[in-house]
């Protein structure tokens, strides 16, 4: 059979089959939304900014699905008219002629032609803009708000702002995305019956290993030298006294002096370090396992964390890397103390106004039933407390008040959510040790191996300390930065 017979035999079947009302209907809603589609685009196109979280939805997937459907139901409902006819014994063994030398049928086969091929044009580029936008910051972000609004809020104030959400929690290939929109699934589904988790878990389960994801721009074996970090704190006292706090840390890999600095000892090429963690957050580590420069391993075992052989069976295995420590790169909570010490230091809370610093964090840690009153109250709070009692002081620097009380209020509502049980403290952050365990999860000094050997709590052996915690350190005078 010939390739005009074949097409002229196809188009007949075709023809006559899809004179049904399914058809029709995919054809209208085909039509009508990939009109609406191409609208929709260039208004995208020309918008100043990404779309409202909601709008894009209905731009970059609903729509899109519309149009879809519509695309099926038409050989849909060519199927279902074959069916009909042919229980009912109507079927033709010969169809209708088409005539090709007729005007208006030639027109309709060029319309449909053309048709298909602008639908098949649409539908990519409606794929194509559908998966966009969900890797975009603006979908992960602020599509799910109550749920995303604790790590959005984190996100925005990170030094990770300006970098999208796929590039650490994807990262590039096609196994990794597949992987990621199979999790969105699930994800859509919790959010819609409400089974979502509050807070959300941490450490995520099943993140990307760092490898491939942060040391795509962070590459431990290059960084080298140390690393000089001056901290500001402040008394409780009415003149909110400064305290410095100036350290060396020695950051860098291998040096040339033949040191070891913090990532080259954990994040050397040869993958040194593994450890057992009996707990959900990686707080609790019983074991570690340390491969030296000979490449013997080492089994260090906690003398204070009592567990059973079952208990660290059930634990998690890992091989150390980047999340291991910044286990919070981007999605930081902060705690009130460092909070406010950190927005003095800034100049943004005032240290002339008398006990701002201990008013501030008084006016944090109160339990508020929500994130408007909070923000009343916790205004209220600071402008109460200087009219009432430094009258003088709120009439003078009236302005200086006002910054420090909304500065103080935008600090609780960057940090806590009680929608989503977000409260102070409750994502651990592993980097240091002073407000959470961090690296005294290894380095307690209560790690030792079989032969005597004890995993380091020397504080030299990661940083050197120049001031702690001094009113006026002469390190600051030396350095010429005071």
């Amino acid at each position: 059979m010939s390739l005009k017979v074949t097409a002229r035999d196809w188009a007949r079947l075709l023809y006559y089959f899809s004179q049904n009302t399914f058809s029709f209907i995919g054809v209208v809603l085909t039509t009508s939304t990939a009109v609406t589609l191409v609208a929709f685009w260039i208004y995208d196109f020309i918008l100043p900014g990404p779309p409202h979280p909601y709008v894009g939805i209905l731009i970059f997937l609903i729509l899109p699905g519309v149009f879809a459907l519509g695309l099926a139901l038409i050989p849909l409902g060519i199927l279902l008219r074959r069916r009909e006819l042919r229980n009912a014994g109507q079927l033709p063994h010969i169809y209708p002629e088409i005539d090709l030398k007729i005007p208006m049928v030639q027109h309709s086969f060029l319309f449909i032609g053309a048709a298909t091929v602008l639908n098949v044009l649409i539908f990519s580029f409606a794929s194509y803009k559908g998966v966009s936008y969900m890797d975009t910051t603006t979908f992960c972000g602020k599509t799910c708000h109550t749920v995303m609004a604790p790590e959005y809020s984190a996100y925005q104030n990170s030094p990770h702002s300006r970098v999208e959400c796929v590039e650490c929690h994807i990262g590039p290939g096609a196994g990794w995305f597949v992987r990621s929109k199979l999790s969105g699934l699930r994800q859509v589904f919790a959010v819609t019956f409400h089974t979502y988790s509050r807070p959300i878990p941490s450490p995520v389960k099943y993140l990307r290993p760092a490898r491939e994801t942060c040391e795509q721009c962070h590459w431990p074996q290059r960084f080298s030298g140390d690393k000089f970090i001056m901290k500001m704190n402040y008394k409780d006292d009415e003149k909110n006294t400064p305290l410095t706090t100036a350290l060396i840390v020695k950051i860098g890999g291998r040096q040339a002096n033949g040191s070891v600095g913090i990532h080259g000892r954990h994040l050397d090429s040869g993958s040194r370090i593994h450890y057992i963690s009996t707990d959900a957050q990686r707080q609790v580590i019983p074991v570690v396992y340390y491969t030296d420069d000979q490449g013997k391993t080492i089994e260090f075992v906690s003398t204070d964390i009592k567990v059973t052989k079952e208990e660290l069976a059930k634990g998690e295995e890992r091989t150390m890397d980047c999340i291991d420590c910044h286990n919070r790169p981007t999605h930081a909570f902060e705690l009130p103390e460092n909070a406010v010490d950190l927005r003095m230091s800034r100049g943004l809370i005032s240290a002339e106004l008398p006990y701002i610093r201990k008013k501030a964090v008084e006016v944090l840690k109160v339990n508020y039933p929500d994130r408007d009153t909070a923000h009343k109250q916790i205004v209220e709070g600071i402008e109460t407390f200087y009219r009432t009692n430094y009258p003088d002081v709120y009439n003078s620097k009236r302005a200086l008040v006002e910054q420090a009380a909304d500065t103080t209020a935008q600090i609780y509502l960057r940090n806590i959510f009680p929608d989503m049980k977000v409260t102070w403290g409750v994502h651990p952050n592993n980097l240091g040790h002073n407000d959470f365990p961090g690296c005294f999860r290894c380095h307690d000094g209560s790690h030792t191996s079989a032969d005597g050997q004890t995993i380091s709590n020397d504080c030299s052996a990661c940083h050197n300390l120049l001031a702690v915690q001094e009113e006026n350190p002469k390190i600051l005078k030396d350095l010429g930065l005071q």
